[in-house]
């Protein structure tokens, strides 16, 4: 029997989850041509379905720190996602978090973009792909599953319904008026 066939890492919910980000990571790499309409018409399909993905994928503990997966996002290639996507959210791009940690220690609402919570999710996904496929054996890819799904638990999950919000504002509610600015 295939090795891949009986191994977790290659597990239906693995592999779908994958399937996914690769599609989420290439969107937000694309997206020079996409007016507002169109970015967050599909932005707000994939967000749903990242989450869900996410949920299901199983729950492993990273056996050895030493073999970790590698970053491979860089500052640049950050930037380059987050500045697209501010440029097409415009003057939208900023909203209020009211479920970011430091809000119960301030007596401000606290400002954060939805360029750059997409950008944050883009950098934990576009470096768990890289590192599950760039990985020598099954216990780095497993550590990599196990890392990205700890990170969404943690971090980028509460980013991603976050932004999800301040998204679904801007597609639905911006009034004609708005969308000129």
């Amino acid at each position: 029997m295939n090795n891949k066939t009986t191994s977790p890492a290659y597990s239906h919910n693995v592999i779908e989850f994958i399937t996914v980000a690769i599609e989420f990571c290439a969107f937000l790499e694309q997206t020079e041509d996409k007016n507002r309409e169109t970015f967050t018409d599909t932005i707000l399909k994939l967000i749903p379905l990242l989450y869900l993905k996410a949920c299901l994928l199983p729950q492993y503990q990273i056996l050895d720190n030493s073999n970790l997966p590698e970053d491979f996002v860089t500052e640049d290639n950050y930037n380059i996602v987050r500045a697209n996507i501010s440029i097409i959210m415009g003057g939208h791009d900023d909203y209020l978090d009211v479920f970011i940690e430091d809000m119960k220690y301030s007596d401000t609402p606290i400002l954060t973009t939805i360029s750059e919570n997409l950008a944050d999710i883009y950098q934990e996904l576009k470096n768990f792909v890289m590192a599950y496929k760039h990985a020598i054996d099954e216990e780095l890819m497993l550590n990599a599953i196990a890392e990205v799904k700890e990170e969404f638990e943690y971090s980028w999950g509460k980013k991603l319904v976050n932004v999800q919000r301040a998204i679904h504002e801007v597609r639905y509610n911006a009034t004609e008026e708005e969308e000129d600015m």
